[in-house]
């Protein structure tokens, strides 16, 4: 096997990367035993990528490999012919996505400044990895959604899932602030809505238990237990138990110490009183005597010890028993309430608060329905503000599409924003109708609205949603349009694009072009092209070629020169041999302001 690698120089791509905020993008596509692909591996910049090459070279065979990292299913029938497996990887850098560590940590995967995607497709199953950690297809999918959009394929279009549209339109107005401190408000109605709801169910059952509740409060507090009151009198306990051996033994060790006439004491004060007499002839022996000292005063004090402990011992079965009718009182305690004293008073604190709850519950719920009810206000206004400043933005966003398809050649073509609100009795939030009375809609942790984009393409046709237009070159050109409306506020740093020329020619191939590179300035694109009006505005011009050797059909890519893309875009303009003409409208056309 041969491995096939194309270099792309950054040098095109430095301001691209700087305006698009250092946002993760697809750097490398390594493909290998996929369809007729034996191995290849493509660097990408971070401008405008423009992939050329003949009809049924395999470009369609890229965007097929790169769908398997979007998270696509795979068939076995795309591995190559003779192989065992078919590995298509994508490695992402330049930075971060704001939601794609969350997702990263949810599932277990190591976040890293690179991020690498990998396909592995088998006779009998595939397998996904990020970052060297097994993915599943959903969490694939999850986690390419924040990086990249495949326009050509409905799956991989963010702009053809409803759920997207309001934050475009949020992201267009600059909303974030707005939008946060909603979802605040929201968040905050929500909580005391299920506190509400909790108190309401739970009355019944808090009168029911009142009774209960005082009963065991009372138990417990009558008994009045402490933390460590249970290992403190069971220590007396065994001292009353003992107190005959106490006593005895503790006289008869003062006795030997000190009492007796040759006591312990006595020995040692002897002892002391040779060693003196000693040291006067060699004072080597003075630490001896000095010990001897201190042995006896130790000895004096443990018999002082002794016998004021003799003193103190009690001799009392009214008190043993006390201790035992205690113990028994705590057992119980025990028995009932948790098994162990500290389950007994964390018990009674809980409880206490119950009870609490039972006997001021009218209040209680007084209080959270007050604090709900302003909630309720707080979150209508924000609601009636924001859906108000999205209806403004949405006109915009309505006239600057329409426009923009216009210079795309959709002359017919017009976007509309449709905000809609729903009528709900319970809703928590309120707006004054034309009669002047409060009438209430739902809320969503979003806002009021709902949103959706439709679209018509023809004179005399109905709006549609966005969602149910037509596949092919027309969509993507749709999708362009509002992408560059919507360029500088779009989160996603990469676009695919495929197809994007059908059905287009002439001025209007051009335009598209312009406009593709105007995109590039705020995202990564990768756009497929048969059109030179296209490709002569490419940052970085790669040609997908197939090759015979030994037999077998094989894909490349290649990076092209600036010579070689001179002739490229030459050559799509005849559609065979190069002349010296057709280099020079290739030359007219790769000047930016052509």
């Amino acid at each position: 096997m041969h491995r096939v690698r194309v270099e792309a120089g950054r040098s095109t791509s430095s301001a691209a990367d700087a305006n698009r905020g250092g946002n993760l993008m697809l750097r490398t596509l390594y493909i290998r035993d996929y369809a007729i692909i034996d191995e290849l591996e493509v660097e990408f910049e971070g401008g405008l990528n423009i992939l050329t090459g003949e009809t049924g070279a395999g470009k369609s065979i890229l965007v097929g490999a790169l769908k398997l990292i979007l998270g696509e299913r795979a068939s076995a029938d795309t591995i190559r012919s003779g192989a065992r497996k078919a590995v298509i990887e994508g490695i992402f850098e330049g930075g971060a996505v704001s939601d794609l560590g969350e997702i990263l940590n949810e599932h277990e995967i190591p976040a890293q400044p690179v991020l690498i995607m990998r396909r592995e497709i088998a006779r009998t199953h595939s397998r996904g990895y990020i970052n060297d950690s097994p993915a599943t297809l959903p969490v694939m999918r999850r986690v390419a959604a924040q990086m990249i959009d495949l326009h050509g394929q409905h799956e991989h279009q963010s702009l053809l899932r409803e759920e997207t549209h309001l934050d475009m339109i949020d992201s267009f107005g600059g909303f974030a602030g707005i939008r946060s401190e909603y979802e605040q408000a929201y968040a905050r109605a929500h909580d005391l809505r299920s506190e509400y709801e909790t108190l309401q169910t739970r009355q019944t059952s808090l009168e029911a238990a009142r009774e209960r509740l005082a009963y065991e409060m009372e138990e417990i507090d009558a008994a009045a237990p402490q933390e460590a009151e249970e290992d403190t009198i069971r220590q007396e306990m065994n001292r009353l138990k003992h107190a005959e051996q106490l006593y005895r033994a503790t006289a008869s060790l003062h006795s030997m110490l000190y009492a007796r006439e040759d006591s312990t004491a006595d020995q040692l004060g002897i002892a002391q009183n040779e060693l003196e007499n000693l040291v006067r002839i060699d004072p080597a022996l003075d630490t001896a005597r000095q010990e001897i000292e201190q042995a006896q005063i130790s000895v004096t004090e443990i018999a002082a010890t002794l016998q004021d402990y003799n003193a103190r011992i009690e001799f009392s079965e009214h008190r043993l028993q006390e201790i035992h009718d205690r113990l028994g009182e705590l057992d119980t305690l025990k028995r009932k309430y948790g098994g162990s004293m500290e389950a007994v008073l964390d018990y009674r604190e809980r409880i206490g608060k119950e009870y609490e709850m039972a006997v001021n519950y009218d209040t209680a719920l007084e209080k959270v329905a007050k604090d709900l009810a302003e909630a309720r206000e707080i979150l209508s206004e924000m609601a009636n503000r924001l859906s108000a400043r999205r209806h403004e933005a949405a006109k915009e966003i309505e006239s600057a599409i329409t426009a923009e398809f216009a210079s795309l050649g959709m002359a017919a073509g017009k976007l509309r924003v449709q905000l809609q609100v729903h009528i709900d009795p319970a809703g928590w939030i309120t707006r004054k109708a034309a009669s002047g009375q409060k009438q209430h809609y739902r809320a969503y942790p979003h806002g009021m609205d709902d949103v959706v984009f439709l679209i018509t393409t023809n004179v005399g046709e109905d709006y549609r949603p966005l969602a149910r237009i037509a596949s092919g070159g027309e969509i993507s050109r749709i999708m362009l349009a509002i992408k560059r409306v919507l360029a500088e506020n779009d989160r996603l740093p990469s676009l695919v694009f495929d197809e994007i020329d059908v059905g287009v020619s002439g001025a209007i191939a051009r335009k598209v072009g312009k406009s593709m590179a105007e995109l590039a300035k705020y995202h990564q694109i990768i756009a497929i092209t048969h059109l030179p009006q296209i490709a002569a505005l490419a940052q970085a011009h790669y040609v997908v070629e197939k090759h015979v050797s030994e037999g077998r059909t094989t894909t490349q890519i290649r990076q092209l020169s600036d010579e070689e893309s001179l002739e490229q875009v030459a050559r799509l303009i005849t559609g065979s041999d190069v002349t010296d003409a057709m280099r020079q409208s290739a030359r007219e056309l790769m000047k930016p302001d052509h």
